[in-house]
């Protein structure tokens, strides 16, 4: 994206750029006006007047240049609509029937009267020729979009791995985290609660005060110490437990921040019963999550809603979203987080199901029995 950002005409403002387009366009009309008819001069002022607002209304605009190809042996302005039409649109029949009528318009001879044989032989040519002619903007805009899809995508593939790289960092430190805590729960606070028990059988047998008094202090000493660790070994184990590596022990109350922080449109509706376990709140936690995470990696630009349901036999989350709205890369994918999800559900008795949609999106749906919640 960089690259596009970087090129010279990428620089230069729109409505500059929109006068030079009008200028070119009126400069041909000039070259190719002889003895021409009052309707012939509105058409063509009509086309370069259209241009202005051709971003806006790029179909019109094309539409509005026809009847000045047809009255006019000009080029530029249809051109530049068929250019900017191409760039924004994704239909490629659209294009091929506006490159097909600008042919016929201009290889139509005007005004209409019967043509000899050998004119009519020569306006086919000609149809053909302009045909030719007209691919010329049309492969030109889609490159443009094309490039612009890709330079996004690209944008969009960093940003998700970076946003890798700190979950990756984060896990590290959890596992160095949780590591530390085993030490120092299994060899640092044993052999200090070693110290404190001799120190209190010092403080029992000894018959100096003094000696007494300095016993005390050890073992007084060592407790304090013990609590410091226990409660070092707490957090550490907080923040590094397997479990807690991304989200402490995630709930239905932190659905709401996971759906607003995705990075996609998505919305969370619905509502489940106060009394489900937690063993499901996470499962229906992380089934939201690597489904926000397939709709940002796979289907960029799409919508997403995270549905929460329950009746009276089951209860779960539906989440959907809609087909993107450009397209994707082809990434890699090894399908283990749907594979995982699956698992998850399997572990509560209940079922996990995901595929496309009728309308080109994407869906995946969580059900847990009531007895296992």
């Amino acid at each position: 994206m960089s690259g596009a950002r970087g090129a010279w005409w990428a620089r230069i403002p729109e409505p500059v750029l929109d006068a030079v387009v009008v200028v070119v366009a009126v400069v041909d009309v000039l070259i190719n006006l002889d003895d021409t008819s009052g309707p012939a001069w509105a058409m063509a002022t009509l086309a370069c007047a259209a241009l202005i607002v051709r971003r806006r209304f790029p179909l019109p605009v094309f539409l509005l240049t026809l009847p000045a190809s047809l009255m006019l042996d000009i080029v530029f302005a249809p051109f530049a609509a068929l250019f900017t039409l191409s760039e924004r649109s994704r239909d490629r029949r659209l294009l091929v029937t506006c490159a097909l009528l600008f042919a016929v318009a201009s290889a139509t001879p005007w005004p209409l009267d019967d043509l000899s044989s050998h004119e009519r032989a020569w306006t086919l040519v000609y149809f053909f020729y302009t045909l030719a002619t007209a691919a010329a903007p049309v492969l030109l805009g889609q490159l443009v979009q094309a490039r612009r899809d890709l330079a996004r995508r690209l944008v969009e593939i960093e940003e998700a791995r970076e946003h890798e790289r700190l979950l990756h960092s984060q896990a590290v430190l959890a596992r160095e985290r949780a590591q530390l805590a085993r030490e120092m729960h299994d060899v640092v606070s044993h052999q200090v609660s070693l110290i404190a028990v001799q120190a209190g059988a010092l403080q029992v047998a000894a018959k100096d005060p003094d000696f007494r008094e300095g016993a005390r202090t050890i073992r007084s000493l060592s407790v304090d110490t013990l609590d410091e660790l226990r409660h070092m070994v707490t957090l550490l184990r907080a923040s590094g437990g397997r479990s807690t590596e991304l989200t402490p022990q995630p709930t239905l109350a932190d659905l709401h921040k996971l759906v607003t922080t995705s990075g996609i449109d998505a919305e969370l509706t619905g509502e489940l019963p106060p009394d489900v376990s937690s063993t499901a709140q996470r499962t229906i936690y992380r089934t939201v999550q690597e489904a926000l995470t397939n709709v940002r990696k796979h289907a960029p630009g799409a919508t997403a809603t995270a549905h929460l349901w329950h009746d009276g036999d089951a209860f779960g989350v539906t989440v959907t979203n809609t087909p993107p709205a450009r397209p994707s890369l082809p990434l890699p994918g090894s399908r283990q987080g749907l594979i995982g999800l699956k698992e998850r559900a399997e572990l509560l008795d209940g079922t996990f199901a995901s595929g496309p949609t009728g309308d080109g999106g994407y869906e995946v749906r969580l059900r847990i029995p009531n007895r296992a919640g």
